[in-house]
């Protein structure tokens, strides 16, 4: 299984005024690796639950990460 997220280390200026972000992410969603939809591809059991995680397949679910409570990359 891969990582939906990715994160960077940008360059910090030491005349920069700002407290700096150290670790930037951003996040890639699933279909980008998924080159055909394969066939028997597993669904939601309900309507439901397709509805509320915005797609009927869990392979293309990607969830929006609070970025307060963000994932912290390995350093």
């Amino acid at each position: 299984m891969f990582s939906q997220f990715r994160y960077w280390k940008p360059y910090i200026s030491p005349f920069d005024p700002c407290k700096p972000i150290r670790v930037k992410s951003y996040s890639t969603p699933p279909q980008l690796f998924m080159g055909f939809q394969p066939p028997g591809l597993p669904q939601f059991q309900t309507p439901h639950q397709a509805l509320m995680h915005g797609t009927l397949w869990p392979a293309l679910f990607s969830p929006y990460p609070d970025p307060k409570k963000g994932v912290k990359p390995n350093d």
